[in-house]
């Protein structure tokens, strides 16, 4: 909690550092936008430690480059009486030029022996930084085909689940209109059971044999389906007789009379 509130109590001082007298944006303070303008802070002091050392060496070798003409020009002037003064247009120019080469090559004095390796160094970091950029230039071209082939799986999943919701709701619509009907059917079956009873009711009270109830009737009808069933080998027999020719059933019964006769 503590640590929280250290963190909090700086990204104010720093927010209001940049801002000045302006006034600063508001913002929800939580454990995460303190953490995140914690870190933003932090960098941003060592971006301007780094920038206040860079800019004290350049100052110190600004002076150190001075210091180092005025010896040079002093050094002209007792040998040769040369002054850069009484340089031409051209020579200023070319001087100049030297001049802004040495301090780009960051080179401690003009010489050659000091242009060559700075010159050298140069080259290899623009061939480092080729070989960088051709890197970065690979990866950003994988990093596109990546993106392109996301997008397009985004999308594809985008229509499946378009399609999957129009499924969806056609199923519960479907669903919906099948609950619909099981309760309409529920409806009408507890309507025809309370009409069943009050028809039983009303013709029990005017004197109706009990045997002729639903139920009677269903249990009736049960046992008219299983007499049916029994005699059905019966009847299969029955039409086996039918099926005889007529001179074997008399031949039959005049046996059967003459044995009935002895």
């Amino acid at each position: 909690m503590e640590a929280l509130e250290e963190k909090e109590a700086q990204v104010a001082a720093w927010l209001k550092k940049i801002f000045g007298d302006h006034p600063i944006p508001q913002y929800e303070v939580n454990a995460r936008t303190t953490e995140i303008l914690y870190n933003l802070s932090e960098r941003n002091r060592i971006r301007d430690r780094d920038v206040y050392l860079v800019t004290e060496d350049l100052k110190q070798k600004a002076k150190e480059y001075e210091s180092e003409a005025k010896h040079l020009q002093d050094l002209l002037m007792e040998s040769v009486n040369f002054s850069p003064a009484s340089l031409s247009s051209t020579g200023s120019r070319y001087l100049n030029a030297l001049v802004d080469s040495a301090v780009v090559l960051e080179t401690k004095d003009t010489s050659l022996a000091s242009f060559i390796p700075a010159v050298n160094d140069l080259t290899s970091d623009l061939f480092r930084t080729k070989s960088k950029n051709e890197e970065i230039k690979l990866e950003l071209a994988k990093l596109e085909k990546n993106l392109t082939a996301t997008l397009v799986l985004e999308k594809c999943l985008q229509e499946d689940l378009k399609k999957a919701e129009l499924h969806l709701c056609t199923e519960r619509a479907r669903v919906d209109s099948r609950l619909q009907n099981m309760d309409f059917l529920k409806a009408k079956s507890e309507e025809f059971r309370s009409g069943i009873r009050t028809a039983e009711e009303q013709l029990s009270a005017r004197g109706m044999d009990a045997s002729l109830s639903h139920q009677s009737l269903v249990a009736l009808s049960e046992k008219l389906a299983e007499l049916k069933r029994q005699t059905m080998p019966l009847k299969k027999k029955l039409e086996s007789y039918l099926d005889l020719m007529p001179d074997t059933i008399e031949a039959e019964l005049t046996k059967r009379v003459n044995m009935m006769e002895l």
